[in-house]
């Protein structure tokens, strides 16, 4: 069993992280994964130029190193990934990543399905939308904090 986090200020390819998380779920029936991308467009639609993800180097970790042990300890899951990104992110780009191998399918959905709840309310993590007229600070929504509220 394993719990893997990483914070990467640099753009990383989910094909390779699937990859590697099969490759560590010898044995498992399922592979659920996830990836976040930028938008173009904020949610009132306005156009984004890049996605500013500020982090910090110690807390960021621990933050995404917790919540993926908190979703191996919480599921019946072999391994758990997360990649999570940091620095500037065009749109486009891959934010985020996160997966889970398990013997059968309704654990993986339900690790990741987690994972991303925890990730979008828990991650010590900031951003900000730049778009060509204005930036703007970005925070977890009350929808975002409801579907969180759900694993409690």
């Amino acid at each position: 069993m394993s719990a893997f986090a990483r914070l990467d200020p640099a753009p990383f390819k989910a094909e390779q992280e699937l990859a590697a998380l099969i490759a560590q779920a010898d044995g498992d029936g399922a592979i659920v994964s996830f990836t976040g991308l930028a938008r173009p467009q904020s949610a009132e639609g306005r156009k984004i130029s890049r996605l500013i993800l500020e982090a910090h180097p110690t807390l960021t970790v621990q933050s995404l190193e917790g919540i993926a042990a908190d979703a191996l300890t919480r599921f019946d899951v072999s391994h758990v990934r997360v990649v999570h990104r940091c620095g500037d992110v065009p749109p486009g780009g891959s934010i985020v990543f996160a997966g889970a191998a398990s013997r059968h399918r309704r654990a993986a959905f339900d690790a990741v399905d987690y994972l991303m709840d925890r990730l979008k309310t828990d991650a010590i993590l900031w951003k900000q939308e730049v778009g060509t007229d204005r930036s703007e600070w970005i925070e977890s929504t009350d929808a975002d904090r409801a579907e969180r509220e759900r694993w409690d």
